[in-house]
């Protein structure tokens, strides 16, 4: 008489069973447990550390929607170094982001990138020349203003500040493996405004000698402009971050700037829009159209540098790209979103207002901050003409030379010592492809063709 009271509850052991795995199976996927053991993880390889990584890799968190690859972020200040030893390795990243042209040409160029189905950016991402057909191998994450001056005066006019008062120039050279280029920013800039465009683009791309008088004047413009200055200047000068000294003061020492070290004794520093978050407490700062006194404003570098009023309108910038070193498919998915308008989106709600990226599109969120909202306005459409940084459009090793010459010449601005260095720079120049005539159209050596570098803003 116990049996068939017993079968029944026999036959629900089953049904509990496959209830109770259910629920776990459920569990399971609602904590991404089986998912992300069969998910694949795509890497990032990028020059952000910092406060600026903390936010790229927060908003690529975000950009994880659950499905597909998760993503990974790697940043460090050596990225050209890491990258080389990954790619002798076999093991590079699926995806890197670059700030040279140059380098990134001559990776398309080794079949070492993959091709995107862009339509090409310039300046930011030309097509590039490939085994006989132009495609796009990069896109812009983030972008740049360069050709700015900014100050603790009220100084306007290309001839020094407020009562006719010259500029004392703040210089810091150094930047670890990099170091020299500030001073190439300053001969960039006074070659664009000084003999514009067309003339910059050419030279940046190996079509002009470094011993032509448009570019070797850019040089003697340079030592006219910062004027006489003793050893003891030059020697700080060279060893003094470009970020400026810390505040021994401080609870803790952090870079206040070059305009805020007192070892300098500065008044007007040729930087890049990206500096301003080094003033972003600065009483009274102001953006293009100026501050009050006491405070930190920025104008564009046409107002202090010898040129033409024709060249005003042109401003060199830089960009940092992403460009895919993996064959596989989701990474080439992952750059796509990544230079999209959700991305772009994440990674300004995601960076402090100091530090939120300028992106190219007039549409796209950019910074409001003081200084940040005029450079966006000029990145995105009020700008006649943006010029990609010429040593970052130069193959790596020109680039190099490029920051070398520039410590050199710092330190003794003679005309001996400047002949010699810019024979040196035209030879790299010839050894790296370089060529004193024009390609119509195409690229010289291995470089990047002229229309590639310079360009209007647009609405990318």
């Amino acid at each position: 008489m116990t049996r068939p009271h017993r079968r029944p509850a026999l036959a629900r052991r089953p049904a509990r069973t496959a209830h109770a795995c259910c629920l776990l199976l459920l569990a399971a996927l609602m904590s991404g447990g089986c998912a992300d053991r069969d998910r694949e993880t795509l890497v990032v390889l990028g020059p952000w550390t910092g406060a600026e990584g903390v936010a790229f890799e927060a908003m690529l968190k975000r950009l994880d929607d659950g499905t597909g690859e998760t993503y990974t972020y790697k940043g460090t200040r050596s990225l050209r170094e890491t990258l080389v030893a990954q790619l002798e390795a076999g093991d590079p990243p699926d995806v890197a982001v670059l700030n040279s042209l140059g380098e990134l040409t001559e990776y398309a160029r080794g079949n070492r990138l993959e091709p995107l189905d862009s339509p090409g950016h310039p300046p930011w991402a030309p097509r590039v020349d490939v085994n006989g057909s132009r495609r796009t191998y990069w896109v812009p994450l983030k972008v740049d203003l360069k050709s700015l001056v900014w100050s603790k005066s009220k100084s306007k006019g290309k001839a020094g500040g407020s009562g006719g008062a010259r500029p004392r120039w703040c210089v810091g050279m150094a930047s670890q493996a990099t170091s020299g280029w500030p001073g190439t920013d300053w001969i960039e800039d006074l070659v664009l405004h000084r003999s514009g465009p067309g003339t910059y683009a050419r030279w940046a791309t190996g079509r002009l000698s470094w011993r032509s008088p448009e570019v070797r004047g850019a040089w003697t413009a340079w030592a006219e402009l910062l004027g006489e200055r003793s050893k003891k200047s030059v020697d700080l000068s060279l060893t003094t971050s470009y970020e400026g000294t810390p505040d021994p003061k401080a609870a803790r020492p952090a870079p206040r700037g070059l305009l805020n070290s007192p070892e300098l004794d500065c008044t007007h520093e040729h930087q890049s829009a990206f500096i301003r978050y080094l003033y972003a407490n600065a009483n009274g700062s102001g953006g293009a159209k100026g501050g009050s006194d006491g405070g930190v404003r920025v104008d564009p570098s046409a107002r202090f540098l010898p040129g033409p009023a024709a060249h005003d309108g042109a401003y060199e910038v830089a960009g940092d790209m992403a460009a895919v070193f993996s064959g596989n498919p989701a990474a080439r998915e992952l750059v796509e979103r990544l230079s999209g308008s959700a991305a772009r989106r994440l990674w300004h709600e995601e960076a402090e207002p100091e530090l939120r990226p300028f992106f190219p599109g007039a549409g796209d969120p950019q910074p409001t901050d003081p200084g940040g909202g005029e450079a966006a306005a000029l990145l995105t459409g009020k700008a006649d003409t943006l010029c990609f940084d010429a040593s970052d459009a130069m193959p790596p090793a020109l680039r190099d030379a490029f920051h070398r010459a520039v410590l050199r010449y710092f330190r003794d601005p003679s005309g001996d010592r400047l002949d010699t260095l810019l024979g040196q720079l035209d030879t790299v120049r010839a050894e790296t492809g370089g060529t004193t005539g024009d390609s119509p159209g195409g690229a010289s050596g291995g470089g990047l063709p002229p229309d590639a570098v310079c360009a209007p803003p647009s609405d990318g």
